[in-house]
């Protein structure tokens, strides 16, 4: 909801990103127009069972336990293999080769004057760090003839794919409701994003809705409130139906215009000052 609408009302080039690559889906918004998709591939091991000796260094090497030894037998979990190579340099029987195994699709596209690009991880596959790295090599392909600011909608949570999301970028907004259960995990975000060292906002959703626990939070940590986004149905049927919330009235437009002011101030391209909204 939030990306969506900073898109709409961005006042530079830009490159809409989503990297929640399990569940995307900012294209039901900005609805652009897409490229035909590009599989993205890991490379993992192959094994030359005439010529392995049960050495056991791969097995070794491996943290992930993508390769195991077990009753004299050498196995391979493809879907446990992060991509490293280090099996395929330390076997000294070259009995490993690298083959491939699908992690997903990568789409370009364009959404009116902005760059759009997702990526959509296959059906069962679990590795999504990977994949999203390989979204992100495609977007710094993207943006560096051009230098265009990038949106990136990342994944819920504190797990690995949300840190894989933020873990290059200027700004990180971090997105609440002000209710009990947005308190908790908005605690959890700042705990998980905080030794990353970026400067970090709030923009507070449904406000009015529960009590100000959340506010007093951001007071103790020194987190700027960027926006404060009305608890009203209006909002929750626009979202319901794929519109983005920032064009449908001239107050939205206005709040998420100051929004993307304040991200602007917080990365350091704008001298207004950065006041709880």
């Amino acid at each position: 909801m939030v990306s969506a609408s900073l898109a709409s009302v961005w006042n530079a080039a830009l490159l809409a990103v989503d990297l929640d690559v399990e569940e995307p889906n900012l294209h039901l918004f900005l609805r652009p127009q897409l490229n035909e998709p590009r599989k993205a591939w890991i490379e993992v091991p192959v094994l030359d069972r005439d010529r392995c000796t049960l050495c056991r260094k791969c097995a070794d090497l491996c943290q992930f336990k993508a390769i195991s030894v077990m009753l004299s037998t050498l196995n391979i979990y493809p879907e446990m293999c992060h991509g490293c190579g280090g099996c395929l340099a330390v076997c000294p029987e070259k009995a490993l080769s690298a083959g491939l195994r699908e992690l997903g699709e990568i789409r370009v596209g364009r959404a009116g004057e902005v760059d759009f690009l997702m990526g959509t991880l296959r059906i069962g596959e679990a590795m999504s760090p990977p994949f999203m790295e390989q979204v992100k090599e495609t977007m710094r392909k993207m943006i560096r003839p051009t230098g265009q600011d990038v949106i990136i909608d990342a994944p819920p949570g504190v797990s690995c794919p949300a840190i894989c999301s933020v873990i290059d970028s200027d700004v990180i907004v971090l997105v609440t409701d002000q209710t009990p259960f947005g308190l908790h995990d908005f605690r959890l975000a700042w705990q998980s994003f905080s030794p990353l060292g970026k400067p970090m906002g709030a923009v507070i959703n449904r406000a009015g809705l529960g009590p100000d626990d959340i506010y007093d939070f951001c007071t103790e940590k020194r987190i700027p409130i960027l926006a404060r986004i009305p608890y009203d149905r209006e909002i929750a049927e626009a979202y319901s139906r794929g519109r983005v919330i920032a064009r449908i009235s001239p107050e939205l437009e206005s709040l998420f215009i100051g929004l993307a002011d304040r991200i602007h101030a917080l990365a350091g391209d704008s001298p207004a000052e950065i006041n709880n909204a």
